[in-house]
């Protein structure tokens, strides 16, 4: 049987104290208002597009867990590519549609905990790659095996140090010890890691064979890049019809939970829409999921693009 649920696992409400998911509430928000305020100055007209493809792959992209060693799955998080292109403070807009609608419209996430799946994941998972990417691009100095080696190394380190945030902070709510909490989120999600960077390696290398001037990190693609956001709707939606052949297996925090006895912790959602990326009304759940992820890829693209053209640089006169 091909058929597997889709089952990403962002942290949900009950996993982090009230106090803890207040605070990460606090500094997502003024991170992503600041992440607002740059790309209002940065962004230009022909990258708005690039804003709402990239987040409606990254969306799909999520739905569709691989399996690693012990049993366990990952999914892409998709920070170090959004970076690579994009830049900073676009890539942090991106992410934060992305984890958002996961959160509001498919109930993957508490909302509670919203802020601090933000933090884990639009946050800290660009500020990493932006400076693991920045700071060894200067090493290769621009030669081209530069691009590839530091965007899976960028990739790596945004998973391994985003879960271990997520690690610390389930330590400062009292559900897991540190010492327990930081080596097995750590341990599976290097493991994860290893596949990002393969996934951000094969994306940067077709980029590279097709449209190599989108790699200049945060710069605007130049005209005729229709087909290009084409592409990538089109790759999106791929991916979503592709969605039930995801793993079963649980993923890094939820393996997690299970194995250090939290996960009964977790509190179900205040309300339901399309919950566990299954459309409701469809008896066919591979059906019901693959209409789901279209209808997510659509309204996630729909968000980031309407979010850049609004805050994107208005050409002067």
């Amino acid at each position: 049987m091909l058929y597997s649920p889709v089952q990403p696992m962002h942290i949900p409400d009950g996993f982090l104290s009230t106090l803890v998911s207040i605070v990460l509430w606090v500094i997502s928000a003024i991170s992503v208002a600041y992440a607002l305020r740059r790309v209002g100055k940065d962004l230009g007209e022909r990258q708005a597009p690039l804003m709402g493809v990239l987040a409606a792959a990254i969306f799909a992209g999520q739905m569709l867990n691989f399996t690693v060693a012990g049993g366990t799955s990952g999914h892409l998080l998709g920070a170090a590519i959004a970076t690579i292109l994009l830049g900073p403070w676009a890539a942090v807009i991106v992410m934060t549609t992305v984890v958002s609608v996961q959160a509001l419209i498919f109930q993957d996430g508490g909302l509670l905990a919203l802020g601090a799946n933000l933090f884990n994941m639009a946050v800290v998972g660009v500020a990493v790659s932006y400076f693991v990417y920045t700071s060894i691009q200067k090493l290769a100095r621009g030669k081209s095996w530069g691009v590839f080696v530091v965007g899976a190394l960028a990739a790596w380190f945004s998973i391994v140090i985003a879960s271990l945030a997520a690690a610390l902070e389930l330590a400062l709510s009292g559900t897991s010890p540190a010492n327990i909490a930081v080596p097995a989120m750590g341990g599976i999600h290097m493991l994860i890691g290893v596949g990002e960077g393969l996934i951000t390696v094969g994306a940067l290398t077709f980029l590279y064979a097709a449209r190599p001037d989108l790699l200049h990190i945060g710069e605007a693609a130049p005209k005729g890049s229709a087909a290009v956001w084409t592409g990538g709707l089109v790759l999106a939606v791929i991916l979503a019809v592709l969605s039930p052949l995801a793993s079963a297996h649980p993923d890094g925090l939820e393996w997690v939970a299970e194995q250090q006895g939290f996960l009964d912790t977790a509190q179900g959602p205040l309300y339901n829409v399309i919950p566990d990326y299954v459309f409701p009304g469809i008896t066919n759940e591979a059906f019901a999921t693959i209409v789901a992820g279209i209808v997510g890829v659509v309204i996630v693209f729909g968000v980031a693009l309407g979010v850049a053209y609004v805050q994107r640089k208005r050409p002067t006169t």
